[in-house]
């Protein structure tokens, strides 16, 4: 199916972004500084993190087919830190889950099922649409990555066979240049004084 032919993160991201925008869901007031479970230390940095846990309760419940709160709490739980204790378990908030599942439900891409919820045919057709959509992005990011990856490599190449060049021209050079005869009398080397005037050094007699 479309749905797993894509990451499920660019999937969930698109998701959140139209449940904001397109469904127009407005957020409850306790998303500005609640945290999603006792096992957190902080409050979500993320803005819209409201809408990505409830696109990604989304994609739980067509993944899972049906689905209640306290499934998605265990899900969304984590470890508590206890300082020197051992960490322990602690299952995520329920009123989080419970509002993002009420509002997906006034949305009509869930029902309510006999033991929880279950996602409806306007869900399946939203989430294959939008599968489609994100897979078609996620190909052109492939490609461009691709693309540049080439080039990276090509340019690479490029400055390794100049650097062989320049490497090969100086040791070319290094070796036109004629030898100095071990005979030959050695020039004397100037003299510097302390004012920094230079004076040629006497020859002995």
């Amino acid at each position: 199916m479309a749905v797993y032919d894509v990451p499920a993160r660019e999937l969930i991201d698109a998701v959140a972004s139209d449940l904001e925008k397109k469904f127009n869901i407005e957020k409850p007031v306790f998303v500005e500084y609640v945290k999603t479970g006792s096992h957190k230390e902080r409050a979500p940095d993320q803005e819209n993190w409201f809408y990505v846990r409830m696109a990604s309760m989304l994609y739980r419940v067509f993944k899972e087919e049906v689905v209640g709160v306290g499934c998605l709490r265990s899900y969304y739980g984590g470890k508590k830190r206890r300082g020197v204790k051992p960490p322990i378990f602690r299952k995520a908030s329920g009123k989080i889950i419970r509002v993002g599942l009420q509002n997906l439900e006034k949305a009509g891409l869930i029902k309510k099922g006999v033991k929880g919820r279950v996602i409806t045919p306007k869900g399946v057709s939203y989430l294959t649409k939008k599968s489609n959509e994100v897979k078609k992005i996620v190909a052109d990011k492939v490609k461009l990555a691709t693309e540049k990856r080439l080039q990276d490599l090509q340019d690479a190449e490029k400055r390794r066979l100049l650097a062989e060049k320049q490497a090969k021209d100086k040791q070319a050079a290094m070796q036109k240049q004629p030898r100095r005869d071990a005979n030959a009398p050695k020039q004397a080397r100037p003299e510097i004084k302390s004012d920094g005037k230079v004076q040629e050094q006497k020859k002995e007699k």
